[in-house]
């Protein structure tokens, strides 16, 4: 398969760009950087400046492609991802007010993600580096959400503590200045996105489940039906949430359609509560166990209204520094992947222009890298 860029053409497939493509050898000296996203539902394209201000963050949402389905279908996600690239990309370039010659690098989600999804963005991104003569560099989707915590608080301290809930994603790392990033815990079983996703699905609310699911709950009581909390050993920093899955789904075979929906509000406050409960529970036995008083969240379940102001309240009351990143900055963007390519190539990592696509990179892999402070 074949689409046109303006400078380009870029074929969707496995087959690396050949080894004659340019690469740079030489330190690379800040510029503006092109940032790509496309691991999921989400085509984003962002331009950081020279000394890394965001000067466009563009989103094309699938949401309408895929709602209809209750989540997202790979196939359509990647011709999704096809047909807007090149658009989301030229956006970013015109909000920015630069040309594509004007850029100096590009920064593209490697993975974890979608297969297709993923081609999309790193074949694109590959052919544009091509034409231009620039260096391209491959970016831990995790790493960019890790990143987002500095694009809003430059001056947000090491070490720290990073919550990353974001889709399939929920965990902990401890990240230090020099870079390195340690996993401290994640899920069992399912994330917490996958946990309001699910039980957007059983309340019968609309796609994608968390936004959903923080509307209702706004109406109703989080007191009034109350669900478990996954709690582990005390001093555990692993998540589970598919046993809270199991209890609103019997919950609600216990109940007739009346009832379901007199009780719909109370039903989703209560269920949002179990989870994010649990989550601001083991961030903060992270950051004490840690020693560290900084404390990052990220991703696109940060976006959660309850979820913000359980953590705010605690931090405050802990003395804690907090970041959380504004909602631009929550969900799946390119200005993320810019921001940590960016930090990649300050601190020498080599791009390449021989990346492959990575479905099912693990949380860890290579994320020690490049320190984020780097400016």
């Amino acid at each position: 398969m074949f689409f046109t860029s303006r400078l380009c053409y870029v074929y969707i497939a496995m087959t690396p760009i050949s080894e004659s493509s340019p690469r740079t050898t030489s330190p690379w000296t800040p510029c503006p950087v092109l940032g790509i996203e496309s691991s999921c539902d989400e085509t984003s394209a962002a331009i950081l400046s020279s000394d890394g201000t965001v000067l466009s963050n563009v989103v094309s949402s699938q949401d309408s492609v895929h709602r209809q389905y209750g989540g997202v279908v790979p196939e359509l996600a990647a011709r999704a991802h096809l047909g807007t690239i090149d658009r989301v990309v030229q956006s970013a370039l015109t909000q920015a007010q630069l040309t594509r010659q004007d850029l100096g690098a590009i920064a593209v989600t490697q993975g974890p993600g979608l297969a297709g999804a993923l081609l999309v963005g790193l074949n694109y991104a590959k052919g544009l580096a091509f034409g231009l003569s620039l260096p391209l560099i491959g970016v831990n989707h995790l790493e960019g959400h890790i990143a987002s915590a500095w694009l809003a608080d430059p001056s947000f301290p090491f070490p720290c503590i990073v919550l990353v809930v974001s889709g399939g994603h929920t965990h902990l790392f401890r990240r230090d200045a020099d870079g390195r990033t340690q996993l401290l815990g994640c899920t069992r079983d399912d994330a917490a996105g996958e946990a309001f996703d699910k039980g957007a699905q059983m309340l019968g609310l609309d796609y994608p489940g968390g936004p959903a699911i923080d509307r209702l709950a706004r109406q109703g009581n989080p007191k009034a039906v109350r669900f478990p909390l996954s709690r582990l050993q005390k001093s555990s920093l692993e998540f589970s949430f598919s046993g809270l899955k199991t209890s609103l789904l019997y919950r609600l075979r216990g109940m007739d359609q009346s009832a379901r929906t007199a009780q719909a509000a109370d039903l989703a406050a209560g269920y949002q509560e179990a989870i994010v409960r649990v989550l601001v529970d083991r961030a903060f036995v992270a950051v004490k166990s840690s020693g560290v008083q900084a404390l990052a969240v990220v991703g696109g379940v940060s976006a959660n209204s309850r979820l913000r102001a359980l953590l705010t309240a605690r931090a405050r009351e802990e003395g804690i520094r907090l970041a959380l990143p504004p909602m631009a900055y929550c969900t799946d963007n390119a200005a993320m992947i810019a921001s940590a390519g960016r930090q990649l190539l300050i601190s020498g990592q080599p791009p390449s222009a021989d990346l492959e696509i990575l479905p099912s990179l693990r949380a860890g892999t290579y994320m020690d890298r490049a320190p984020l402070h780097a400016r």
